[in-house]
């Protein structure tokens, strides 16, 4: 899975490993795979490349409980075999011959054997882990089959010697392969991000087209569409396949809006088509119709599993409990708030409240670029804390970094005896909280009123605060320049953000 698209990903909230093994052994797939695996014994008959014989397919399709008169019973066997074998829940001894194509004298077919493997073990006596790593195997083969061109396309690119011919078939694997990857990580990104999709299934042409519509495209070209309906076509194919290894809950596109047009997006609502911005405002049912995926908890798990393989980094709610302050605080900074309060209440459970709260206030000093935010999310951090914490944060009253903080939180907590703040740490704290949203959220539509908020108590206060020993004052004050409401103070805040500039080496 490629790691270029999504370097850095918000942070996913996963159930626990046992809860996602026994979600793994419920998966049809993987269950039947285990089921066959079981039955496997000294009459299990294998072809060269471990495939189960073609006559036994019936045979294990009746043991999966499958209807041996459905023709598409025996695929459905030789793919949970496959599975089967793939995991190493059968092992399987191939034929040997002297002319290795699995055929002895007279063209007689010869066959090798299969028995259960030694890791079946693990699926009712390993850990929670070794059952995801089974199913984590289970999954790498059925993704490799989902990109595989359909039996109808390979006939069609059959030559004239009965011979694949793949220039005529127009497939790669390496870039089916790639496509696939791609799609799913779009699918976990809308998944994990806040106000994605993370309680409700993504229209397929929404998927599909962010895989084909550039970002900077108005209106889709008909070119372009129907590349998207091609993709959104070879999507419903795939998705039916990783649906029953318990990846993603799916629903199909509909079969009769396809008989409806050549291209099912021709037909298609006005917002559910590629841009996707609208398609929640769509009537639901309609939407529906050109088929919805989401990912399961089980395939949150899988696709996190792949990126982190690939080198991508995709953090989980809860992995930085046992680490230090420090490092949770820069992590927690480039998480959004609700993301950062989550992953803030792993680390603090558990932990005695004064020795947390001191650790905290320790790692959130610095004057480097991340020091605003590490301190907003220390004030987020004490901000549930009790009574306990409190000498910690008078311990810090006098610290030119953390006096203000340590200051308001203790006014929430209508604290007696907190000493005013001088000037300078007024003005420090002011450019540290404007220069700490700015990092959170960039210019928001609130950020005005806060920067109206700040300033209007403090008479001359552009002559003053251009002065402030902060790293970012002149970011700060360049964007009150451009932001502030009031069109003389924006004025003041230019000028003194000159001045600001002016007094720093270059």
């Amino acid at each position: 899975m490629s790691a270029d698209s999504h370097p850095t990903l918000p942070p996913v909230r996963l159930r626990s490993d046992a809860e996602l093994a026994r979600d793994a052994l419920g998966a049809p797939l993987f269950a039947h795979a285990v089921r066959l695996a079981r039955w496997a014994g000294p009459d299990t008959r294998v072809g060269v490349g471990g495939e189960l014989a073609t006559d036994q397919l019936p045979e294990a399709a009746a043991v999966l409980g499958l209807d041996a008169a459905d023709e598409d019973s025996a695929g459905y066997a030789s793919q949970a075999w496959r599975v089967a074998v793939d995991t190493g829940l059968v092992d399987v001894t191939e034929p040997e011959d002297d002319h290795g194509d699995g055929h002895g004298d007279g063209d007689e077919e010869r066959f090798g054997t299969a028995a259960p493997g030694e890791d079946l073990a693990l699926v009712t006596s390993g850990a929670p882990g070794d059952v995801l790593d089974l199913w984590l195997a289970a999954l790498d083969t059925v993704l490799a089959d989902a990109a595989v061109p359909d039996l109808d396309d390979l006939v069609d690119a059959l030559d004239a010697g009965g011979e694949i011919d793949f220039d005529r078939l127009d497939w790669n694997p390496g870039r089916e392969a790639d496509f696939l990857d791609g799609v799913l990580a779009n699918l976990y990104l809308l998944t994990v991000t806040e106000g994605g999709a993370a309680d409700g299934p993504i229209p397929l042409p929404v998927l599909a087209a962010s895989m084909i519509v550039p970002d900077d495209m108005g209106e889709p070209t008909d070119a372009v569409l129907e590349q998207v309906s091609d993709a959104m076509m070879r999507l419903d194919d795939q998705f039916r396949q990783l649906a029953p290894i318990g990846l993603v809950d799916f629903r199909p596109v509909d079969e009769e809006l396809m008989a409806e047009a050549d291209s099912p997006l021709e037909s298609e609502p006005a917002d559910a088509g590629a841009g996707g911005a609208g398609a929640g405002a769509a009537d639901d049912e309609d939407v529906s119709r050109y088929g919805m995926v989401r990912l399961t908890p089980l395939g949150l798990y899988g696709i996190r599993a792949r990126m982190l393989e690939a080198g991508v980094d995709a953090p989980a709610v809860g992995e930085l409990a046992e680490k230090g302050a420090d490092a949770l605080l820069d992590a927690v900074s480039l998480y959004s708030e609700n993301a950062a309060q989550a992953e803030i209440e792993h680390w603090l459970a558990g932990r005695e409240q004064p020795a947390a709260a001191a650790e905290l206030l320790a790692a959130a000093r610095g004057d480097d670029e991340g020091g605003p935010l590490r301190r907003l999310r220390c004030q987020q951090a004490l901000a549930p804390a009790g009574p306990e914490a409190e000498p910690a944060v008078r311990s810090v009253l006098d610290d030119p970094e953390l006096g203000g903080l340590a200051r308001v939180w203790l006014a929430e907590r209508g604290a007696g005896d907190v000493p005013a703040p001088d000037p300078e740490m007024v003005f420090w704290l002011t450019v540290d909280t404007i220069a700490a949203q700015l990092a959170t959220d960039g210019e928001t539509e609130e950020l005005p009123l806060l920067m109206q908020t700040l300033t209007a108590h403090h008479a001359g206060f552009f002559e003053q605060v251009w002065r402030v020993e902060h790293p970012a004052t002149a970011y700060v004050l360049e964007a009150m320049g451009r932001l502030h409401p009031d069109k003389k103070a924006a004025k003041e805040a230019r000028k003194a953000a000159f001045k600001a500039r002016s007094r720093r080496p270059a």
